[in-house]
């Protein structure tokens, strides 16, 4: 059974950074692409990056520039690099086994003004 445990949410101000972490378990973790999603309040979920099993790594435009994702596969853990954080990026963040419908159980990123 695949779980995904996500870590690293809390609140920050605007410009700051934060590092989200998923850990896996039950899953041939290094042949899968993993994402990240978000979802704010009152909004659909969105993609916000993905990394391939070859570390090929695609971003959504509004966070271009600011965030990373990478991974550790001898670790199981995808991660997401938060820089310049803005409001807008206020949501609950949700790790993903691409394309599959293993979720962790997501956590919050609150970005104050």
């Amino acid at each position: 059974q695949v779980q995904l445990v996500e870590s690293g949410g809390g609140l920050v101000q605007s410009g700051g950074s934060l590092r989200l972490s998923c850990a896996a378990t039950g899953i041939n973790f290094e042949v899968y692409f993993m994402a990240w999603y978000r979802q704010a309040p009152g909004k659909q979920r969105e993609l916000v990056a993905v990394i391939s099993s070859e570390d090929t790594t695609n971003y959504a435009d509004s966070v271009k520039g600011r965030f990373t994702i990478s991974r550790d596969n001898a670790k199981k853990t995808v991660y997401l690099q938060m820089n310049s954080l803005k409001p807008e990026d206020t949501a609950k963040y949700y790790c993903n086994v691409f394309q599959t419908t293993s979720w962790g159980q997501g956590t919050q990123v609150t970005v104050s003004t």
